[in-house]
């Protein structure tokens, strides 16, 4: 939350302000002073600096040496371990998401949503490769242009769909129509074969196909299989790695109790 942003009734505006700070840092290439806690969330720098002891002292927040800006402490990382943890779809999709990047020789990603992204919570390699990319847990797709995101998108029942498709409306602005015909094009492509591409939409020089499945729980996550597009090429993807996907996704549900593998 940004200085002025409106808080609700229920919200406790320093718990807020120190959310809003754990982001920052998190969402930063680099360690942050108060100075540009302050400019990037609009909190004023003497509320920020009594925020950000705060937090250094319960472990979520550390000083670098010799240095008054702060990067994620510790604790942050026991959170995010805690948070994991209770994915234990994760254990189960693990072995055929391997297997897939493996005959693919792409990076494979699984995520979930959070807001108008897919925030990954596992990454897999070939071993026979080199890596491919610097995404890892914590990275983040924007489900518009994401082959994963777009995947995801097209699973959902209709009317969370349409509800999605709201808010990317609003954060689209002038932009919307384009986005729109976009979006159309990849809900066509995955009533055909069940999946959908991103070549050079979500980045430039990034080729990607992508998947939904859905946990046992009726949980939703999106699967990404992708790299540089020089070594992922268009016409591999959709002919070698595109139809073995399917497959994945039922070999995946069967094993998490949710119908036959070859249903």
């Amino acid at each position: 939350m940004t200085e002025g942003t409106a808080a609700s009734k229920d919200e406790v505006s320093a718990l807020a302000r120190g959310l809003a700070l754990l982001k920052a840092i998190a969402d930063a290439a680099q360690p942050q002073s108060n100075r540009d806690l302050a400019d990037s969330t609009g909190i004023p720098k003497a509320t920020v600096s009594r925020l950000t002891a705060t937090l250094q002292a319960s472990g979520l927040l550390r000083q670098s040496p010799d240095s008054d800006r702060f990067a994620l402490g510790p604790a942050a990382l026991q959170l995010g371990n805690a948070y994991l943890r209770t994915f234990d779809f994760r254990q189960q999709a693990r072995l055929h998401l391997a297997e897939l990047a493996e005959l693919a020789g792409a990076n494979v990603h699984l995520g979930v949503r959070d807001g108008l992204d897919i925030l990954l919570i596992d990454t897999l390699r070939p071993r026979s490769a080199l890596i491919l990319s610097r995404m890892d847990v914590g990275s983040r797709l924007s489900i518009p242009t994401s082959a994963a995101g777009r995947a995801y998108l097209a699973s959902l029942p209709a009317p969370e769909r349409e509800a999605l498709l709201g808010e990317i409306r609003q954060v689209s602005g002038k932009r919307w129509n384009t986005v729109r015909h976009r979006l159309e094009a990849a809900f066509d492509e995955h009533a055909r074969g069940g999946y959908c591409s991103s070549f050079g939409e979500w980045h430039p020089d990034i080729h990607a196909l992508g998947f939904s499945l859905r946990g046992a729980r009726g949980e939703m996550y999106g699967v990404s299989v992708g790299g540089p597009a020089y070594m992922l090429p268009r016409e591999m993807l959709l002919e070698k790695v595109a139809p073995r996907l399917q497959q994945v996704r039922r070999d995946i549900e069967h094993e998490a109790g949710l119908g036959r593998a070859n249903a």
